[in-house]
């Protein structure tokens, strides 16, 4: 397991390290990936100056994650008793979503790895793949007994819509997942984007496509069907967004019983984000 330390020097830089990698034999359960973050954050002197951790999407993380908000909870170090200590990664839900597309179309993938495989088995076969550029795959069958993975033309008309979506998952995923430069205030957007592709795909004229999607759409629903109150607290700090990210985002995010709901939650949080803010800084008391 791998730990990484985010944070803002006195020079307002942000900051990345590795701060462990260490083994974690089988079973690895909650309890010893709790323990190991710990021990790590012990070991730095960091304990009681975390204020979030990310973790994949995955039922252990989630234990270990309960585990530890219960220990800094007794010292009380937590921001906002701890409503914005568990970041799920977002890249890592992008990445299931994609997954969960893919395989309505396995079969496809498949086949057109095993044909790149295949022709790049031999030099030969390199040499006459390149001599029949155009239509090559259909060719290649014809003059290649062996082959037998050849990807039909509907097969290619469903990659390309395919691929058509998942540039907007490939697009969002390489912002968010920058760690040279801030990524959380802009998480809104992109999510939105990618609820516009889903959305939009649920209305395809495609079965095929609209199966797909409604795979992917349970997905979004599961993980993202709450509010973030980290991301929008950080979306509202930008500057350039302030409350109007959440007043324009949530209506398009979430039902509109909801979104005013969720509205005044994040609210609510930033007031006592700011609250907590002020009490520990002022040297007045």
């Amino acid at each position: 397991m791998v730990t990484t330390g985010h944070w803002i020097d006195s020079s307002w830089k942000l900051q990345k390290r590795v701060l462990s990698f260490v083994h974690i034999p089988p079973p690895r359960r909650g309890v010893e990936i709790s323990d190991a973050i710990f021990k790590c954050l012990k070991e730095w002197g960091i304990e009681n100056k975390i204020f979030t951790i990310s973790v994949d999407n995955a039922s252990n993380n989630d234990v270990a994650i309960r585990l530890l908000k219960d220990t800094f909870s007794m010292s009380k170090n937590l921001v906002c008793a701890g409503k914005l200590f568990h970041v799920r990664c977002c890249a890592h839900i992008l990445n299931l979503m994609v997954q969960d597309g893919l395989s309505q179309i396995v079969d496809i993938t498949d086949n057109i790895r095993e044909s790149i495989e295949f022709v790049n088995r031999s030099d030969g076969r390199l040499l006459l793949f390149a001599d029949i550029f155009k239509k090559v795959f259909p060719r290649f069958r014809d003059r290649e007994p062996h082959y037998d993975c050849c990807p039909s033309e509907e097969d290619w008309v469903k990659v390309v819509k395919v691929c058509n979506i998942l540039e907007t998952f490939w697009a969002t995923t390489q912002i968010i997942s920058g760690s040279d430069y801030p990524t959380s205030n802009l998480f809104l957007q992109e999510i939105k984007r990618v609820k516009l592709v889903l959305d939009n795909g649920v209305n395809d004229e495609d079965d095929f496509i609209r199966a797909m999607v409604r795979k992917m759409k349970t997905k979004f629903d599961k993980h993202w069907g709450e509010c973030n109150l980290l991301m929008a607290v950080a979306a509202i700090l930008d500057p350039r967004q302030k409350m109007k990210a959440v007043e324009f985002y949530f209506p398009q995010l979430f039902p509109s019983n909801e979104a005013q709901e969720n509205i005044s939650k994040v609210t609510t949080v930033l007031f006592e984000f700011y609250d907590e803010y002020v009490a520990a800084n002022d040297h007045d008391h």
